[in-house]
């Protein structure tokens, strides 16, 4: 499992994150969400160690992060952050970036590695359109492109920062759906979202952060019935189980 324990960060002289705790266990889908400016992207960042903590200890399987390299990192964690760039490449190409952390000198692409590519894309439903110009596919698409990327990278873990962004509702269900496929299917999965219906619906754990820390944590309808959505979002979501839903009452 993932496990952030008391992890304190932030950029320069400003402390974003409080001593948040939070485990990402293999084969569940956890769920960070908070208003804009609690530091979700800032914890992402620091579980995928793009930016250093200040304090407190990652462990990844049981190894302190701290031990290992930024490319034995990379082979253990994915992270796909928002709003990314569009590179200048064919989907196949972006897609084989993924195995770069797995390259050894002559950094040369392996049988091996376009194998793995090409069954990602085949996973993802892009196989038909590996040879195409990434920036020619429609958002979500594109969205299933780089995690095409994230599966061709084969690691345990994957980190996906607001991946359901500018999606329509019809590519965030399907966005939704696949996580929960590769859930099921041993990896450890999180992601930040915001929207809390889509959240709740999919996830089998919910983390709430708030002023940089974790105020809540636990199973979607425990999380519900709390009223902590109520006290840190200002809105009533209730759920229906009936119609085994969650939505917003207005």
């Amino acid at each position: 499992m993932l496990e952030l324990n008391n992890i304190r960060a932030g950029y320069g002289k400003r402390q974003i994150l409080n001593g948040v705790s939070l485990t990402v266990p293999k084969g569940k889908l956890v769920t960070v969400i908070g208003p804009n400016g609690s530091g979700k992207s800032t914890f992402f960042k620091s579980a995928a160690g793009i930016i250093p903590i200040l304090s407190g200890e990652i462990l990844i399987d049981g190894t302190k992060a701290a031990d290992l390299s930024r490319s034995e990192t990379a082979k253990k964690i994915a992270y796909l952050a928002q709003g990314k760039s569009v590179p200048d490449m064919t989907v196949f190409q972006l897609v084989l970036h993924g195995r770069f952390p797995h390259l050894s000198y002559p950094r040369r692409y392996t049988e091996k590695d376009k194998r793995l590519a090409i069954a990602a894309l085949e996973k993802t439903g892009l196989a038909e359109r590996a040879e195409i110009p990434l920036s020619s596919l429609s958002g979500g698409m594109r969205q299933n492109a780089y995690i095409a990327m994230a599966l061709a990278q084969d690691t345990d873990y994957i980190l996906l920062d607001e991946p359901t962004t500018y999606l329509d509702i019809s590519h965030q269900l399907s966005l939704m759906k696949n996580l929960r496929e590769l859930a099921k299917e041993g990896k450890g999965v999180a992601a930040v979202l915001h929207d809390l219906p889509l959240a709740f619906t999919f996830s089998d754990i919910i983390a709430v952060l708030s002023g940089g820390e974790i105020t809540a944590c636990g199973e979607p309808l425990k999380i519900c019935k709390s009223g902590i959505i109520s006290e840190v979002f200002g809105t009533k979501l209730n759920y229906s189980e009936a119609e085994s839903c969650y939505y917003y009452k207005y």
